[in-house]
């Protein structure tokens, strides 16, 4: 049944079976099926006997699933997996516990439980306790995780995982590992561009890494030939150079894990990554919340059941000798009792605790809000003046001398002598070379999907990636980038991807279009994620040295105007200098107003409390620096003490960040304030190519100056 293919021209094709039927197939690609018992050549006793126990095991724990259901106990999700035990069977048998990286689906039970996830972790996930090994019931029900043993905890955007399975596989490579990732989804998944872009990268980088597709022909209610127009899915990846596609009976453990083997020992070869396509169908409904009977025909749904994997295999042992009737009744009665014992072990048990939600929402800093070492810090008289684009590629050299197990890669960053089209990342490939510094497709959810998953792998690794040449192209990596933000919740703590996602923001450089916008308005309202956006030298290599060393994902936005713009120069900090995430900085004094500002809009601000000094109105500038987290207890001091703000930034007015602050400054300080807080930002519209346009358009330092005079006339 299983049939290999080496996915490139058909002269470098071989063949070890039977290619997948196509002729005489359903509507639907489901090749025809023998009904007799399966061939159990070259498997032992044991194994066959022990391969049952766990498949019983696991078909009567989706039964007891669908149970709590209906008593209302939980599992408010289940996805049955009935109809795909063999391939389930096979990959939780071929994967090496605490060795290889399996990151499963949500219909992956048979393959939790025969990877090591006990019985009673199926229950507790089921039922959402707190000692739920995945995540302590923040995740879905039936989504099953065990990262102790290395089953990757998955989120429910269909087959996303698959970025983050490449980044593993990837980290695997670069440190010359012999481990194996295994991605698992439905076919589904590979109508997803981004499960695309995985396979792509897998194949041009030869990832030890096998993609295991199992197709039960329906997407919920959606048939695979309104999906694509070849059901046997694994045959649209056949032009990949390095790819190879096995394809197997994915209700067969023992064809399912013949595939499996032959994928591993390529995979481990060195030559590519493998793509495992195994034929199942899907016995029950796609979910509790689905009903088949609306969409399948009653032919289709008996011809299923005639073919059920675990009569089949049932019958196969007896039919072989393998055991008799009397001991399988044993095997069965055993699970049966160990599934109840289960459950009262389980049940009686605490749910989450409701105020424990506050709990891991991003990972401690190395340097916190509290620290002090900027305070204390003094440049040194000989510390050679480096501009804002200088200190942040001075940071990251040093960083990557401190940790050899940091990386940097995206578009263009090192192209032989261009290395980053702004020249930030200047030098890097030349003393690190291109194991550590390469460049990236044009494929933004890729970039950052595969940081996230290189980090899984070691604990030392940081990863930082330039997320898009302009920050307006970083809209693609927003699936990827909300992964990354509830990681480390989803996982109660357990996984926290260690990635500083750098952005070139803004305008003021004639860029138009896709060029010229600032996005950390979307950015800060993620829970889990760091924005930190300096506006000078100093402090862009202070909250670099923080992003890296930290767990977790910092957004560092850099206003591309002030790359090579003269007033953010300062000395180059010693080693020691780091700045806290949270922590703003008093630009200038003032006892009339403050305004609250950050990046480009900083030196703004400067020139118009120049400028306003004259007509003898003394305003104070608040640098924040520092988004998510962002310092209220500064602001609101200062705001206290003046009575007036002026909120200013970059970004459009409407949903700016500017927003945040000011009804933050409104909500708590309303009886210190003697006129409404003020926002001023760039126009509500996009910004003109055209240099009067985007003049027009953009924040001014007259935009500033005119807000703070309406405030203080009020």
């Amino acid at each position: 049944m299983a049939k290999t293919t080496k996915a490139s021209p058909p002269s470098k094709k071989s063949t070890t079976a039977a290619t997948p039927a196509k002729k005489g197939a359903s509507a639907n690609g489901a090749a025809p099926v023998r009904k007799d018992l399966f061939d159990i050549k070259g498997f032992s006793k044991e194994t066959l006997v022990d391969w049952y126990r766990t498949q019983h095991l696991g078909r009567r724990l989706d039964e007891k699933a669908a149970n709590y259901l209906k008593m209302a106990k939980g599992w408010s999700y289940h996805a049955p997996f009935a109809g795909h035990d063999g391939i389930q069977l096979a990959l939780g048998k071929v994967f090496r516990p605490g060795k290889d990286f399996l990151f499963p689906y949500y219909r992956d039970m048979l393959t939790s439980l025969a990877a090591g996830v006990t019985v009673e972790e199926i229950i507790a996930n089921g039922l959402s306790k707190d000692v739920d090994v995945a995540g302590g019931g923040r995740h879905m029900s039936n989504h099953f995780a065990k990262i102790s043993i290395n089953l990757q905890n998955s989120s429910s955007c269909t087959g996303n995982h698959s970025q983050q399975a490449v980044g593993t596989a990837r980290s695997i490579r670069k440190f010359k590992g012999d481990e194996v990732v295994y991605c698992s989804t439905g076919e589904s998944t590979t109508s997803e561009g981004y499960y695309y872009e995985a396979v792509n990268g897998a194949d041009r980088e030869k990832l030890p890494i096998v993609f295991v597709i199992q197709n039960n022909k329906y997407g919920i209610s959606v048939p695979v030939r309104e999906q694509t127009a070849n059901p046997v899915v694994a045959e649209n990846f056949s032009g990949f150079t390095n790819l190879k596609i096995i394809y197997c009976d994915g209700r067969n453990p023992m064809d399912s894990f013949r595939a499996m083997e032959e994928a591993r020992d390529y995979a481990l070869s060195g030559k590519g990554p493998v793509m495992v396509h195994a034929d199942c169908d899907r016995i029950g409904s796609h979910s509790n919340s689905d009903n088949h009977e609306l969409y399948r025909e009653p032919e289709e749904l008996q011809a299923m059941k005639d073919r059920d994997p675990l009569p089949r295999m049932r019958a196969t042992l007896i039919a072989n000798d393998i055991a008799t009737e009397e001991e399988l009744l044993a095997i069965e009665d055993v699970n049966k009792n160990a599934i109840f014992a289960a459950a009262d072990a389980i049940e009686p048990l605490a749910d989450p605790d409701p105020a424990s939600y506050t709990d891991f929402v991003i990972p401690d800093p190395v340097v916190g809000y509290h620290d002090e070492t900027e305070a204390k810090y003094t440049p040194s008289p000989d510390a050679p003046v480096v501009t804002f684009r200088e200190g942040i590629v001075s940071a990251m050299h040093e960083e990557f001398r401190r940790n050899p197990a940091t990386f940097l890669f995206g578009q263009d960053v090192a192209s032989f002598k261009k290395q980053g089209i702004f020249n930030v990342c200047k030098g890097m490939l030349d003393e690190f070379g291109n194991d550590r510094v390469f460049n990236a497709p044009i494929a933004e959810d890729f970039i950052v999907g595969t940081a996230n998953g290189m980090t899984r792998y070691r604990d030392d690794i940081r990863v930082v990636v330039e997320g898009a040449e302009f920050a307006d192209y970083f809209w693609p990596a927003m699936e990827q980038l909300i992964e990354c933000t509830h990681d480390y919740w989803r996982t109660k703590g357990q996984f926290a991807p260690a990635v500083v996602i750098r952005l070139a923001s803004g305008g003021y450089i004639q860029g138009g279009l896709y060029h010229s916008q600032n996005l950390e308005g979307t950015f800060t309202t993620l829970p889990g994620l760091r924005v930190v956006c300096p506006s000078f030298a100093d402090d862009a290599v202070g909250l670099m040295r923080n992003a890296i060393r930290s767990r977790g994902t910092t957004m560092f936005l850099e206003p591309k105007f002030l790359y090579n713009y003269r007033p953010t120069s300062a000395p180059m900090p010693s080693e020691d200098f780091i700045i806290p995430f949270g922590k703003a900085k008093v630009r200038r004094a003032g006892t009339h107003l403050t305004i609250v500002t950050y990046g480009s809009a900083v030196h703004w601000s400067l020139q118009a409390a120049e400028q306003l000094s004259a007509e003898g109105i003394d305003v104070e500038v608040i640098d924040l620096r520092s988004l998510a987290p962002w310092d209220k207890e500064m602001v609101f001091q200062h705001v206290r003490r003046t009575g007036r703000c002026v909120v200013a930034h970059e970004d459009k007015k409407t949903g700016g960040f500017g927003g945040e602050i000011a009804s933050a400054i409104g909500e708590e300080l309303f009886r210190y304030l003697d006129a409404p807080v003020a926002r001023v930002g760039s126009k509500d519209t996009p910004v003109g190519f055209a240099k009067s346009l985007e003049q027009a358009i953009l924040l001014s330092v007259s935009d500033i100056a005119e807000a703070v005079r309406t405030t203080m006339r009020f």
